[in-house]
């Protein structure tokens, strides 16, 4: 679904067909849609202004190179072309599909490094929560070939191009799903006992680095909120998907007791304290699987 925006003010979610004629009476507007990193011009959709060439993929308006693009809505998986030798990596289980010349091999922590490189990016990953190893994917033909990578539960996927966040995001254990191969999966420690405890995440989280495309996923819909300097948002822990390591991450008790017990919001929330973006989501897993298992598990009489 797009999203147009016109004199400082939004309008949809239209279908290709609904976007395509409000362009033709809004043709200086700007267009945004699920996978795409920022509003741009119309104008560089052809299908939307009325001509026959293909809409270019959302990784063609990132500057890294690389070709993807985002399918489905509350099921998302993304299809990446490789060109040759090029190479893209994903937690073990993530691949939905493949073409035939597309290896598979699996790797030890990631692709920097020696082997003590390799066994210290492993040991890093056990240590997060992850499997020591991942998955890589090497196109071998000198035509483009496709590899796709779909979500473990409903939710969205967003791509985030490391290097217009400083080449380093923090983000919550499970929520990376696949990345340029030139990515660095590490671990991020808490620094304060209360948030390590109490944080949501347990004590580490994880650090992705480097000047590629990550592709995130979380549950429900995704919400990115820009803070300022000092500028201060709480955020149920669960929710907390992602921040830019220029936020301040802190944990603060939710109020009273009769509020901790029967606010419904658990003891703690995170503090969030600008600048930087913050990335969070509406259902998170932890919330769905108690929903499920509070139908599934039988009440005692």
């Amino acid at each position: 679904m797009w999203h147009c925006l016109s004199g400082n003010r939004e309008y949809g979610p239209f279908s290709d067909d609904e976007a395509s004629r409000f362009i033709q009476s809004h043709p200086d507007c700007l267009v945004w849609r699920d996978g795409m990193p920022e509003w741009v011009p119309a104008g560089r959709f052809a299908a939307l202004n009325g001509a026959e060439n293909d809409m270019p993929s959302a990784g063609a308006l990132f500057d890294s190179g690389l070709d993807f693009r985002i399918l489905g809505d509350d099921m998302q998986y993304v299809e990446i072309t490789l060109g040759e030798g090029e190479s893209v990596i994903a937690e073990p289980g993530a691949m939905l599909y493949k073409d035939n010349n597309v290896s598979l091999d699996a790797m030890l922590g990631t692709a920097n490094g020696g082997l003590f490189g390799k066994l210290f990016g492993a040991g890093k990953r056990v240590l997060s929560g992850e499997r020591a190893f991942l998955t890589a994917f090497t196109n071998t033909m000198p035509r483009p070939s496709r590899v796709a990578f779909s979500a473990p539960y409903p939710g969205k996927i967003i791509p985030v191009s490391l290097s217009g966040f400083g080449g380093e995001i923090i983000c919550q254990r499970d929520s990376f799903l696949c990345a340029q191969a030139d990515v660095d999966i590490g671990v991020y420690f808490q620094k304060k006992i209360m948030t390590a405890l109490f944080g949501g995440q347990g004590f580490v989280m994880q650090r992705l680095r480097g000047d590629g495309v990550v592709f995130i996923h979380a549950g429900g819909a995704i919400g990115e909120i820009e803070l300022k300097e000092y500028e201060a948002l709480q955020v149920d822990v669960g929710c907390l998907v992602a921040f830019q390591p220029s936020v301040h991450f802190n944990v603060t008790g939710t109020g009273s007791l009769k509020s901790q017990i029967f606010g419904g919001s658990g003891l703690f929330f995170a503090d969030m304290r600008g600048p930087g973006k913050v990335w969070v989501q509406s259902l998170p897993f932890a919330r769905l699987a108690q929903r499920f298992a509070d139908r599934i598990v039988p009440r005692r009489k």
